[in-house]
């Protein structure tokens, strides 16, 4: 005849049982860390394919983005916003980071950037040049004034005043042409590529596969090009210090250069970046 188990030590070794199991799941929980890094929404798809690398090398670790214009990322840090690391698209909203003291070492630079002058693929407006954004009628999108790709703009502009044959009049011109400024550089793409506007000023890395065949990419000389600059730190007060310094450090690599490379950025390991392609 089989032994009967009491109820009250029944309950009991159910209950260890209980605690065993989350006791462990919890600590599996533990290990799983997240990283997050605060990212200018043109590293989009360049660092979402970094991430799936960086995560298959680092089990356990989740990479959590949060993309945006670099000037609101940066106002979110100055406001406490908890994260890990800051990739910015250009040097002026980093010092945002820093001078909040939201910025722990020194920022470095990662990647180059170019701007480009995108058009729907149809044309409509028939621009062939950076001469006809100031042509009467044209519908300009740009980013808003505090964003990266919106100063690199306004520093295009101000060297194509001292060129014969634009000067202030074509600056005034086209910022007249101006119907609409976004958020984010991404948003300007979009924009374009919807036929939504005649034409908006963007990074080469803005043309993804998936708006590729919608628009066309008129190149602007290098002598009014803008180089754009990204760094990239760690954040003061980051929960997880280490894994953000290795995730810095695989930014910097080989490996993760041909990747930006890949998505139409700069190589810092480039000696003359003006003349990439």
């Amino acid at each position: 005849m089989k032994k009967q188990i009491k109820p009250r030590i029944f309950f009991a070794l159910l209950l260890s049982a209980v605690v065993i199991t989350f006791s462990s799941g919890y600590s599996r929980a533990q290990d799983k860390r997240t990283l997050t890094i605060f990212a200018a929404s043109s590293l989009t798809d360049a660092f979402k394919e970094l991430e799936a690398v960086f995560e298959k090398a680092n089990p356990g670790v989740d990479v959590l983005f949060s993309f945006g214009s670099s000037s609101t990322l940066a106002t979110q840090l100055k406001e406490g916003a908890p994260a890990d690391i800051f990739a910015s698209a250009n040097n002026s909203q980093m010092d945002v980071a820093v001078t909040a003291k939201r910025i722990t070492g020194t920022p470095r630079t990662f990647v180059k950037n170019r701007l480009v002058l995108a058009v729907p693929a149809d044309n409509p407006a028939k621009i062939a040049s950076l001469k006809d954004l100031a042509n009467p009628g044209i519908k300009l999108v740009l980013a808003g004034p505090k964003v990266p790709v919106r100063e690199y703009t306004n520093t295009m502009l101000n060297k194509l005043v001292k060129v014969d044959g634009y000067g202030e009049e074509y600056k005034a011109a086209v910022l007249k042409n101006v119907v609409s400024e976004e958020d984010n550089v991404r948003q300007v793409s979009a924009k374009v590529s919807l036929g939504e506007a005649d034409a908006g000023i963007i990074y080469r890395s803005d043309i993804t596969p998936d708006i590729s065949s919608k628009v066309i990419i008129l190149t602007i000389p290098d002598e009014v090009n803008t180089i754009a600059t990204y760094p990239i730190a760690a954040i003061s007060d980051s929960a997880n210090p280490e894994i953000g310094s290795a995730f810095i450090g695989f930014v910097l690599s080989d490996a993760s250069q041909d990747i930006l490379v890949r998505w139409n950025f700069i190589s810092i390991r480039a000696k003359n970046p003006c003349m990439i392609e």
